[in-house]
């Protein structure tokens, strides 16, 4: 017990490295799965069939895209778009790189997610604010994303969730992170115990992600 708890505090600088790293990348796919998919979302829903902007080609080719982009596992993905991450980077390698990467996996999920929030919000409400002459923009700002934010924030919840494990798995083609060490010194030194560390950590970022996804989802809602 002493010699592993003596491997953990000589490895300690390396840990919080990789922890930070893996704050990083989560972050910046956060972000740009907000900006990105949050909109994408919006319009997949807006454009169905009977809605105010209604669009079957827009729908369509939208919906075929982000399918597309879904059905590739991550670590694929990972290596597919290497070329486009070192044409916006610079690098194939280290956490802004792999940052990309998480970037593509996030928008189309989280658009998704968007979309199924909005198919729960009551058809009547839409129709009453159409019937007193809201622009769709005022429909979507002051109905649409106040009457399903309670729930967006729990499908960022889980996406963010994701991110982290998509995040260890680009540790395999040294995206950095936590991923990174476990593969280094648990996997290629066979320690054991940078394992059992790296996976708790996880777990921990897990539940805390969790915790405050569900804390401030009920703060929201408004039922």
């Amino acid at each position: 017990m002493g010699i592993e708890f003596q491997r953990i505090v000589e490895l300690l600088p390396e840990i919080t490295k990789a922890f930070g790293e893996t704050i990083y990348m989560i972050g910046i796919a956060f972000g740009v799965a907000l900006l990105i998919g949050l909109p994408l979302g919006l319009l997949l829903f807006v454009t169905e069939k009977d809605l105010f902007l209604e669009n079957v080609f827009i729908k369509s080719v939208l919906g075929f895209i982000i399918n597309v982009v879904r059905s590739i596992p991550f670590i694929i993905l990972l290596v597919a778009i290497t070329p486009l991450t070192t044409f916006i980077v610079g690098d194939a390698y280290g956490p802004t790189a792999a940052s990309v990467s998480l970037s593509a996996a996030a928008i189309p999920f989280f658009a998704r997610i968007v979309e199924t929030s909005m198919r729960e919000i009551d058809k009547g409400v839409i129709e009453a604010a159409i019937a007193v002459g809201a622009t769709p923009w005022m429909i979507i700002k002051d109905v649409l994303l106040p009457e399903a934010k309670s729930s967006i924030i729990q499908g960022l919840t889980l996406t963010v969730i994701s991110l982290v494990a998509y995040s260890a798995m680009a540790g395999f083609v040294g995206g950095g992170g936590i991923g990174d060490l476990a593969i280094r010194f648990g996997y290629y030194r066979y320690d054991n115990t940078i394992m059992v560390v790296t996976v708790v950590i996880l777990i921990l970022l897990v539940q805390a992600i969790q915790f405050a996804g569900d804390r401030i989802s009920k703060a929201v809602d408004k039922s």
